[in-house]
């Protein structure tokens, strides 16, 4: 049995990887195990994978997605940001807020963003199926963006991957059986100066290493089992005493540096600023 694979970049990554692992759809549905791996993929294939929307139970336009009515008023506010007759150009910020809401950017969350900002909902999907920030399949509650872009890559982020794999025992592009972290492999996400680095949900986590990737890893295992949100758990409930939860802060971790300043203290810029107010005294002016 292969690996099911449900982000087509992932796939191709994988492929690249371990070929005799990876499993690419069938053209009979979008994530269909298949009995090889074809000896070429084809680019018509590779789009097909990464556009192509298959209705399922859980994503299909017959489930209805609407709004809730404190973020009708945040879209009321983006709204206000844009003329009348331009309003389309909120498209990604809606987009994103119905992400949030509903989990994860379904074919109802796009039809109802089209509905919203009047316009044809084939624009919407193109916005969706461009940008690799809009989740078009349910991920868990903590998503692992592992970027292993040059600068990360170099800083030796395959052994970060390899941490989360071993540890949760996922690869780039499934969700733990507990639905608690889904496992994506990106691009550069910016943070080169800080690498190796990992986006979860909203947060950067950097500087890492395999021994602080995991920590990390357990400790958010641990605040999840803490608030009952983990599989199986009651969840608490209004009365119930907040647990203590330690979790790392985003940032570098463990490098004894609080931002991006070299470890060894600035070795430039070190003295006061010229500026309008400030002449040369060297005589040379």
């Amino acid at each position: 049995m292969g690996t099911l694979v449900t982000n087509p970049g992932n796939m191709w990554r994988q492929h690249r990887r371990d070929p005799k692992r990876t499993k690419f759809p069938s053209t009979a549905s979008s994530y269909t195990m298949v009995s090889a791996i074809p000896p070429a993929i084809s680019r018509a294939a590779l789009r097909k994978a990464a556009f192509h929307h298959r209705d399922t139970s859980y994503n299909n336009p017959s489930i209805p997605f609407k709004f809730s009515s404190l973020n009708m008023k945040l879209i009321d506010e983006i709204l206000k940001r844009y003329p009348p007759q331009y309003k389309k150009a909120a498209v990604m910020p809606l987009l994103d807020l119905g992400q949030r809401q509903h989990g994860f950017t379904s074919i109802s969350v796009m039809n109802e963003v089209a509905r919203l900002l009047e316009m044809p909902p084939m624009r919407v999907y193109e916005v969706v199926t461009f940008y690799t920030m809009y989740n078009r399949e349910p991920v868990g509650k903590f998503h692992l963006q592992v970027c292993t872009t040059t600068p990360c890559q170099l800083c030796n982020s395959d052994a970060i991957m390899q941490a989360i794999e071993t540890h949760l025992g996922i690869h780039p592009g499934q969700t733990t059986a507990d639905g608690l972290f889904t496992f994506s492999e990106v691009e550069c996400l910016g943070a080169c100066v800080n690498a190796p680095m990992v986006q979860i949900n909203d947060d950067y986590y950097e500087d890492l290493t395999p021994e602080s990737m995991i920590s990390l890893l357990k400790a958010l295992q641990a605040s999840a089992e803490a608030t009952g949100t983990s599989a199986g758990a009651s969840g608490l409930t209004q009365g119930d005493e907040q647990p203590q939860i330690n979790l790392p802060a985003p940032g570098p971790q463990g490098s004894g540096r609080s931002s991006c300043e070299p470890r060894a203290g600035l070795t430039s810029l070190t003295s006061e600023p010229w500026g309008t107010e400030k002449l040369r005294t060297d005589g040379e002016l």
